[in-house]
């Protein structure tokens, strides 16, 4: 019997755990593939590939990003192949599993909860024909009675499986090609210890581990074939300090360039754990993923989230002061008790914490959840389709939703994406009433402008920036309250910022060059004739001015650009002569680095 394990991932670079854990337990006994595919993939193309395929039994993974188009796929498979089984299986439709044998008139099977053992005994089922589906504890299915008519049946569910008798599913030949160009999902633990009502891992009671030892080993495995990232799918990765401190030091020893990221709670984050984190982890090794949600207390306390603010702050302030470990934190606009102000509360309390990636999400009512079963006493309205996300709730309406969009729009494409640090941290720290109330505005704009409509290139990024920035100064002087608003130093800033998204000499710049050429060559000149001037580092590169010519790009500045860096200090007594050279030039490697000249008022004069 052929059988076909599918789903449609959301990148190409992902990979489904879920269906090579089902292959892993099955392939013994069954001619078991597997299948990935994209949710952006033609359907018909992607049917055409089953097809060929010549399955016997097909398997989808369902999640709530690719249901919708799994269900496109299942409709026209059933009426090319009238005769293969189809199944589904994952978080997506285990839950309800009425509604979705009633909805899917296609498909003959739902595997629920965790699916090794329950898939395998249906296998064995189909195989034999004798069509006893009714031992099959974990399934849905249908029966046809005397009288012809179809009864839906949901089997009672499956004993939590021994974990320690589950086959690895990370050795699977067929995707070592691509091992380093995708994203390996691992799992060291099922379960959650915590009761956030909005999230699924909050019905499954209690965290089984996986046998650390094997885990190593197929961790030194996957390293030894080429994967460079492995992300960690466990709900809490520290949940207990010993196992995570032996983990943490096993892939510092053994990562060989590596890189882990992990789902960690950062208030129960032990001392000793991040003091050892600090003096060891190797930089750039390590990505924390933590979500924090809310910082609002109320709101926490109605989903059953416990949560310590003042640990977690400490946490994520000593993580970012190691300077080794990228951190990104998550929140949720539209959970109760909580209104546009307060969700204004919560994004400045994490964005405070700097951290590398502030993800800003939308409360989903996911079935299953606690948030879905009470969304009637919060007045909470939301999509009937996937992924269920909400539409307004009895404090935060629709039109605080469209809102809040547009902060995250702008949130991903600036701050996220680090383009801009310099300028935006000048805009957020001393502009700005606050940093939601600047991406709040710049969201505004950008939508009202229409650009959400339109691509963007880097220095249209910028451009639009200045744009907001120069529509608004009179507003900005209004509401900085003496904060200094300097439109030459935010400026200063973006052009810096500019010349550092290079990793070559840019071939333009989005602003109006002002400096006349024979300025710009008699300091292409000075600099070659005193290096010194600029820096010891700076003179150590021997550079000529031929070299100066094809790798460095000059611009001055109105205002002494080192000193801000160095302290936040504007002086616009003296002025700076930024230099920024790219790979090639002399013994710098690639990329970009500044250098920065200052300017005496007299050379100012001169010049």
């Amino acid at each position: 019997m052929k059988v076909v394990l599918a789903t449609l991932n959301a990148k190409y670079i992902h990979t489904s755990l879920a269906l090579r854990c089902l292959k892993a337990y099955s392939q013994d006994d069954f001619d078991i593939d597997i299948a990935e595919y994209t949710i952006k993939d033609p359907a018909m193309n992607i049917v055409s590939d089953l097809f060929a395929r010549k399955p016997d039994v097909v398997g989808f993974s369902c999640y709530i990003w690719n249901i919708e188009e799994t269900i496109v796929v299942i409709d026209m498979l059933r009426k090319i192949m009238p005769e293969i089984k189809i199944v589904l299986g994952g978080p997506e439709v285990s839950y309800d599993v009425e509604h979705w044998m009633e909805r899917l008139t296609d498909i003959d099977f739902i595997v629920v909860g965790e699916g090794e053992e329950t898939f395998h005994h249906l296998l064995t089922e189909i195989e034999n024909g004798t069509n006893k589906y009714h031992m099959v504890f974990g399934i849905a299915y249908r029966k046809r009675l005397k009288d012809d008519t179809i009864e839906i049946r949901v089997n009672p569910g499956r004993p939590k499986l021994d974990l320690a008798k589950l086959p690895t599913p990370y050795r699977f030949k067929e995707d070592l090609p691509t091992l380093a160009n995708r994203v390996v999902y691992f799992e060291t633990s099922r379960g959650c210890p915590f009761s956030c009502q909005f999230c699924l891992s909050s019905i499954e009671v209690g965290v089984r581990y996986f046998d650390i030892e094997r885990t190593k080993a197929d961790i030194i495995y996957l390293i030894d074939q080429g994967a460079k990232l492995i992300k960690f799918v466990d709900r809490t990765f520290n949940i207990k300090r010993d196992y995570a401190l032996e983990m943490f030091q096993f892939l510092i020893e053994n990562h060989r360039g590596c890189v882990f990221q992990f789902e960690i709670t950062a208030d129960i984050m032990r001392p000793e754990v991040l003091d050892y984190l600090a003096e060891h982890a190797p930089p750039d090794i390590f990505r924390f993923e933590i979500g924090v949600q809310s910082t609002n207390d109320p709101t926490n306390e109605a989903v059953k989230r416990r949560q310590n603010w003042s640990k977690l702050v400490r946490t994520v302030t000593k993580v970012k002061d190691s300077k080794k470990i990228d951190q990104h934190l998550d929140l949720i606009a539209g959970l109760p008790h909580e209104d546009y102000n307060t969700f204004r509360k919560t994004f400045n309390d994490v964005f405070a914490l700097r951290p590398e990636e502030l993800q800003l999400g939308f409360l989903k009512m996911l079935r299953g959840t606690g948030m879905r079963i009470d969304a009637a006493k919060y007045g909470y309205i939301y999509q009937d389709r996937a992924p269920y996300e909400m539409l307004g709730n009895d404090l935060m309406p629709f039109g605080d939703i469209v809102r809040i969009k547009r902060v995250e729009d702008v949130l991903e494409k600036y701050w996220n994406a680090h383009r801009m640090d310099h300028a935006l941290l000048y805009l957020v720290d001393r502009v700005f009433p606050s940093p939601f109330d600047f991406f709040q505005q710049f969201g505004d704009f950008w939508e009202g402008r229409g650009w959400q409509k339109i691509g963007h290139q880097l220095e249209d990024l910028f451009s639009r920036l200045w744009a907001f920035l120069q529509e608004g100064a009179a507003e900005l002087r209004d509401q900085s309250s003496g904060l200094n608003y300097n439109p030459d130093v935010v400026l200063g800033l973006m052009k810096l910022d500019y010349f550092l998204n290079h990793n070559y000499k840019p071939r333009k710049v989005w602003w109006d060059f002002t400096m006349e050429k024979s300025v710009w060559a008699g300091w292409m000149q000075q600099i070659a004739d005193r290096p010194e001037d600029v820096s010891g580092d700076f003179a150590n590169l021997g550079l000529g001015e031929k070299e100066l010519h094809k790798h460095a790009v000059i611009e001055r500045i109105p205002f002494d650009l080192a000193l801000f860096l160095e302290t936040g200090e504007i002086r616009t007594d003296s002025h700076t002569l930024l230099i920024v050279l790219y790979g090639g030039a002399g013994k710098q490697e690639g990329g970009a680095k500044p250098y920065m000249l200052r300017i005496e008022q007299a050379q100012q004069a001169h010049a």
